[in-house]
């Protein structure tokens, strides 16, 4: 493998991987055959495993996901594609009644082990309708688990421990990190959901953010360093299981907390984390928590309005500043 790998094709590779080992392992969505996938995501896997495990389908999302649920639930691994995370809501009877329920209404004797993977997020200017971060749907839904890598050997790894699942997983991959590139994990490598990792060290401030706010986070808080504020920064990596004892250990360090999220301020996933520090963590805080979140707004198409709507790093910036002055 070479020496740097893009996010695109890590999960290429992650899903490439499993399919290796596990011949129950199929593919399924629209253009992920010779097209490779819109975001060129899919490259490759039809070459390597032919059209009996990788398949093209009808541009339905309720048909995609709908097969994928009893393909699971007969003893198959399917990996759905939705191309935009907008478009769950084209299927979100599967994903909110069905899909999550039906291993707790049969008592554990029937699993439904498929993975959802979508293209999330904003900040390239795709307008109102294919560009939103919608991972806060489905943090609504119990059952389901959340995944949302910032890394491309995350993005393997996590890859690998979803499709392993016996749970369904909804795999958020942001538009906006497909050409970051990284180093390419070991053969082996997984990382199980669930499990958060501090990527920068610091003894002011705990930053706490998702998928494509991770970079925003890491350069706010290089910058920050500037003015001797030591920012530490928590990669979630995913939200279902959400790992608060790394979230409070990183608190009992800084006594401070901002999050930085893509979802609207009205119902986004900080809320839920805030919620948390308040009843396990409030006698580590030295500050009122802050939240850097989306306006409850539909996104704009042009990129200046867009950037007045989602988290940027000066937003996280002021934010971090305001409580240090505490």
């Amino acid at each position: 493998m070479a020496d740097v790998i893009t996010y695109r094709e890590a999960v290429a590779e992650g899903i490439a991987r499993e399919m290796r080992r596990d011949p129950s392992v199929v593919c399924l969505g629209e253009d992920i055959g010779e097209a490779g996938g819109v975001f060129k995501t899919t490259a490759g896997l039809f070459k390597e495993f032919g059209r009996e495990r990788v398949w093209d389908t009808p541009i339905s999302e309720q048909a995609i996901v709908g097969a994928a649920m009893g393909a699971a639930m007969t003893g198959m691994r399917p990996v759905a594609e939705i191309m935009f995370s907008d478009f769950l809501a084209c299927c979100w009877d599967y994903l909110a009644n069905e899909i999550p329920k039906v291993r707790y209404m049969t008592g554990g004797q029937v699993t439904v082990p498929l993975v959802v993977r979508t293209a999330n997020g904003g900040g390239l200017g795709f307008g109102a309708q294919h560009s939103q971060a919608t991972e806060n749907w489905a943090l609504t839904v119990p059952g389901l688990k959340i995944a949302a890598p910032s890394t491309p050997a995350d993005v393997i790894g996590m890859m690998a421990a979803a499709i392993r699942s016996d749970d369904p997983v909804v795999f958020f991959e942001h538009k906006g990190l497909l050409a970051s590139k990284g180093v390419p994990p070991p053969p082996d490598h997984v990382v199980e959901l669930g499990h958060a990792v501090v990527v920068r060290e610091g003894a002011d401030v705990t930053l706490v953010a998702l998928a494509s706010m991770v970079p925003v986070a890491l350069k706010a808080a290089e910058r920050l360093a500037q003015e001797d504020i030591g920012v530490e920064v928590v990669d979630l990596r995913s939200l279902v299981p959400l790992d608060m004892a790394t979230v409070l250990a990183s608190l009992g360090r800084t006594s401070r907390l901002v999050t930085v999220e893509e979802n609207p301020y009205q119902g986004g996933w900080g809320a839920t984390l805030v919620s948390v520090v308040a009843d396990e963590g409030f006698s580590l805080l030295d500050a009122p928590v802050r939240r850097v979140a989306a306006e409850c707004v539909p996104l704009p198409f042009a990129d200046v309005l867009e950037e007045q709507v989602i988290p940027t790093v000066d937003k996280v910036v002021a934010a971090v500043r305001s409580l240090a002055a505490y």
